[in-house]
């Protein structure tokens, strides 16, 4: 009876406590040195998505009106007119972008990419992929 009683605790445990684990959402942080508030990674791993017809000819938060084939990106956070390369972790390809909007506006993805550069590493053909971010000049 009492090591049926551990056992049942044992396992309550380990369920509570695996509650507590979460993946990481940035992945090899390092601090990029300036003032206060800056953008402080320079790496950052996640889902990719891309945008394309609805949004061809409109604004985008940079005042540049959106071209689907041009290599261009949306991110939440990074300064526009940062250029930073985009790599595809299955297909290993890789592209130059510059970001000139805001989003991607869909909880789980780190940044939207123009039609024109998604068709670069590959991401076109099923929408969305795991990609690595790196910031190459702001």
């Amino acid at each position: 009876m009492r090591s049926f009683r551990s056992i049942i605790l044992l396992a309550c445990s380990l369920i509570l406590l695996g509650g507590c684990v979460s993946a990481p959402r940035y992945v090899a942080r390092r601090p990029v040195k300036g003032r206060p508030g800056q953008f402080t990674f320079k790496t950052q791993v996640g889902m990719a998505s891309y945008y394309a017809d609805q949004f061809h000819g409109r604004p985008t938060a940079s005042g540049q009106i959106f071209d689907m084939n041009a290599l261009t990106a949306a991110h939440r956070t990074l300064p526009l007119g940062t250029t930073v390369r985009v790599t595809s972790l299955d297909t290993g390809k890789s592209v130059e972008v510059l970001v000139n909007d805001r989003g991607p506006f869909v909880k789980g993805r780190v940044i939207d990419l123009s039609k024109g550069a998604a068709e670069k590493i590959g991401l076109a053909e099923r929408g969305i992929g795991l990609v690595k971010i790196e910031v190459i000049s702001r």
